[in-house]
């Protein structure tokens, strides 16, 4: 193990400290100053800031010939109250790490202390703090920074942690792993009424009490394969909170979730298809959009195999677990660029859901996934 007790202590307080101070979506300066801070003493070769806004990229690098490994992570929160009563809970009122993301950061930081006391062999490793991954903004933005291709990789690597799964083992497979999503918001506009007259307007009341269950009907039949659908209605608005007038626009906004970039082709066009033909029978004006978008997480063979080899030099037990996941990840742009793959992180089976309230990442990761993505360096890099 390359970490020391006292490297151990330090990346539990440096965790505990994001923890307390979390930032959500594109609002990540006070997180990406604290990683510069807590990682600055360490000399990388290159520390680059503000990529893609607010994220962080910090390189060791051999200085001879070789691949370029990215290993990954996210800066933001979410903007959740915790309700747990930890010691190192929030500080900021309606905003919480309910995600982890602050232990994937501590992972990389690790990673960073080992490679700063011995560079690879050859190539070097980029340790990516990205931002804004909870609204599939921040990957996307990451790679259309100019600054990217300096330090554009060969691979790329991630992990996330899963509560519900045995503590410290792990679900690696090829293929998909993650789904693609987005979310559609469909506008609905008519005209208002004395609600003493409603005839004399265009209500789309009837249009969002039949658009909402059609919307759902287009889920499949649950089996994770080629042809999943699902079509999750997370919101609907109809006029203003008032009694006087009869409504004359509503919105209703729903969660569009496939295995993969096809499947989501299909779905999106069935569902606005849909939208359309309810909206023209109830002679309404329609307008959608498009709002936190993921395209699938796809694990390459070749990734694959130095992340397998890894978990068996370490000793850490893996198989294929539950996956492909439902959850959505934008670390799935990153295989436009170069073979990626992510594994997941068993975080126990008592730990709370991802996006719960009380969820806190379990601090016996740290060691864990640090020890995978470094014996990842050697077998690579040397």
């Amino acid at each position: 193990m390359f970490l020391t007790e006292q490297d151990l202590l330090e990346l539990v307080q440096f965790r505990h400290e994001l923890h307390r101070h979390p930032e959500i979506s594109s609002e990540e300066r006070e997180t990406a100053q604290r990683v510069v801070s807590f990682l600055a003493p360490l000399k990388p070769d290159r520390i680059v800031t503000a990529l893609g806004r607010t994220g962080v990229a910090v390189v060791f690098d051999s200085g001879q010939p070789g691949p370029t490994l990215l290993f990954r992570c996210e800066l933001d929160a979410l903007p959740i109250a915790e309700t747990s009563d930890i010691a190192h809970r929030s500080l900021v009122p309606g905003k919480g790490h309910m995600c982890g993301h602050d232990g994937h950061m501590t992972v990389l930081s690790g990673l960073a202390r080992g490679l700063s006391r011995q560079r690879p062999a050859r190539g070097r490793v980029v340790l990516l703090f990205q931002p804004a991954e909870e609204t599939g903004a921040g990957a996307l933005a990451v790679l259309e920074d100019p600054a990217f291709e300096h330090i554009r990789p060969d691979l790329s690597f991630s992990l996330h942690n899963i509560p519900g799964m045995e503590l410290g083992y792990v679900a690696l497979t090829e293929g998909p792993v993650n789904c693609a999503s987005r979310g559609m918001r469909i506008r609905l506009s008519g005209r208002t009424a004395h609600a003493s007259t409603p005839r004399s307007g265009r209500s789309p009341m009837a249009a969002v009490a039949a658009l909402m269950p059609a919307l759902a009907a287009l889920t499949s039949d649950g089996t994770m394969g080629p042809d999943f659908a699902m079509v999750t209605v997370t919101h609907a608005a109809l006029g203003e909170p008032t009694f006087g007038v009869a409504p004359g626009s509503a919105e209703v906004w729903a969660t569009l979730r496939t295995l993969t970039d096809d499947s989501m082709e299909r779905l999106r066009a069935q569902a606005e298809a849909l939208a359309e033909r309810i909206a023209a029978a109830e002679g309404l004006e329609l307008a959608i959009d498009y709002d936190d978008i993921f395209p699938h997480c796809e694990n390459s063979p070749e990734a694959v195999a130095y992340l397998s080899q890894a978990l068996a030099g370490e000793g850490v037990p893996f198989d294929r677990g539950d996956l492909p996941m439902l959850g959505s990840e934008d670390f799935g742009r990153f295989r436009t660029v170069a073979p990626a793959a992510m594994f997941f992180l068993g975080a126990g089976p008592a730990c709370p859901a991802l996006h719960s309230p009380d969820y806190d990442f379990p601090d016996d990761l740290i060691e864990v996934g640090a020890r995978i993505f470094m014996r990842v360096v050697r077998d690579m890099l040397g």
